[in-house]
């Protein structure tokens, strides 16, 4: 018998609980409907794709504008997908825009480049550049620089932590200079805290982390460095590690003051759950549409 590799798992065991694919047996299919869901709504929306916030090939993102534009700025949702940091494009995820374009906001879903092409560090910082970005150049699209949320599902969830915990007047030196208070709210979907196990499960064949690069991009080694409130989300059959990732950054980032609610939703899955967000009346869109004033 193996021994224990971290907390009471051996290998076998840990594997077993980041297998996301798996534990959910119509996995591919249900990547594959996000994809054409995805394709359709591009489609059927007047999106302003493929705008480059960075030098890399993959370093792009869409704008979905919100059905009803109103009279002033919209506030607006950035989404980052997931993947494990090493697949997908935000081209799979489009349709997640559906339920805040139609509410009044603008979306913007980011693209980044994956692993082991690059290292976490860089992944990171790509996404820090989109949210910048997005700042800097929200009224070109209509949307507030001052209402600026993010959410992201899976490794989307860890890349919003790490966003939040983000000191962003020194992120970079160009103007105009970026707020402390960038991000006025977040929402983590699935997603992924603490590292540590990510490095010595199965996937770190692929990603390479180190120990210390690991332990740097944990978000529950950091703490938040804004005043937004955080959300924290995953579905009810999606395993006790998912939970305890959730759980263990609600009760870091709390003693910093901040307002975290770790919302289970029974029934779904790690896969499931994204559907959520194309639909404004389920559970989850309505608590991000509330924290974004919507």
């Amino acid at each position: 018998m193996s021994g224990k590799i971290f907390g009471d798992y051996d290998q076998a065991g840990l594997d077993k609980e980041y297998d996301n694919r798996a534990k959910v047996s119509n996995s591919s299919e249900m990547l594959q409907r996000f994809a054409a869901d995805s394709a359709i709504y591009r489609q059927q929306t007047d999106g302003q794709l493929g705008i480059s916030f960075g030098p890399g090939p993959d370093e792009v993102l869409d704008i979905f504008l919100p059905d009803d534009q109103g009279t002033g700025p919209a506030p607006v949702q950035v989404f980052i997908h997931g993947g494990y940091w090493k697949m997908l494009s935000k081209d799979d995820f489009s349709y997640v825009a559906k339920a805040f374009t139609l509410m009044g906001c603008a979306t913007v879903v980011v693209n980044y480049g994956l692993m082991p092409g690059i290292d976490m560090d860089e992944l990171v910082c790509q996404c820090r550049a989109a949210l910048a970005w997005t700042y800097r150049n929200a009224a070109s699209f209509g949307g507030d620089g001052e209402r600026i949320y993010i959410s992201g599902h899976s490794a989307g969830g860890h890349l919003v932590a790490m966003a939040m915990a983000t000191d962003w007047p020194t992120f970079d030196d160009q103007m105009p200079a970026l707020p402390a208070d960038l991000l006025k709210g977040g929402c983590g979907i699935s997603g992924l805290y603490d590292l540590e196990p990510i490095r010595l499960c199965f996937l770190n064949d692929d990603l390479k982390l180190t120990a210390m690069e690991a332990a740097r991009n944990s978000p529950v080694r950091l703490a938040p460095a804004g005043t937004g409130s955080l959300i924290l989300a995953l579905g009810g059959n999606e395993g006790p590690e998912y939970l305890r990732q959730s759980e263990g950054l609600a009760a870091v980032w709390r003693e910093s003051g901040i307002d975290v609610d770790v919302v289970v939703l029974p029934g779904q899955n790690h896969f499931s759950i994204v559907d959520q967000l194309s639909d404004p009346e389920a559970v989850l869109s309505r608590l991000i549409l509330r924290q974004m004033g919507c």
